[in-house]
């Protein structure tokens, strides 16, 4: 289930974000106590930001936002999908039906909008994620000390 964030999710959010396995191909995790200290009481809360739920607990979070600071040309002002899941979720289609879901939403509130993805061509499972959800290559670049790949969706029809 996708939902906006709450108050009850602001561990599970300094979680994703300290942790070295969530952010293996993200740059790596902050601090936890920098997290602590600066995150919300309800962290994320915006449109386009979506808490993943499974039996009532938080799983993983979802982005859309406007790529208007990004990097590469191409993903300028399109709106920008990202994801973080807890390592326990990985590997179960969570991440493709709640992106996918998300998709939806998007598509239904801002019609005939591109979405970009970027992820390290090295995450394997990011890649197949992208294509299972309908985004093909515009570029590949160097970043970050890794080689990134940019991934288009279409709007949708």
């Amino acid at each position: 289930m996708l939902r906006e964030p709450e108050a009850r999710d602001r561990p599970t959010f300094i979680e994703l974000l300290a942790s070295p396995e969530v952010h293996t191909y993200l740059g790596g995790p902050r601090p936890r106590d920098e997290l602590e200290r600066e995150m919300p009481e309800v962290p994320q809360q915006w449109p386009g930001s979506f808490v993943v739920e499974l039996d009532g607990a938080m799983i993983g979070q979802i982005l859309l936002r406007r790529a208007a600071g990004h990097r590469r040309p191409a993903a300028v002002g399109k709106a920008d999908l990202g994801y973080l899941f807890l390592p326990k979720a990985w590997g179960q289609g969570y991440a493709a039906e709640a992106c996918a879901a998300a998709l939806d939403w998007f598509d239904g509130v801002l019609p005939g909008e591109p979405v970009v993805l970027t992820t390290q061509s090295a995450n394997v499972g990011s890649m197949r994620l992208a294509a299972k959800l309908g985004f093909t290559e515009v570029e590949r670049f160097y970043a970050w000390d890794a080689e990134q790949w940019l991934g288009l969706r279409p709007p949708a029809a």
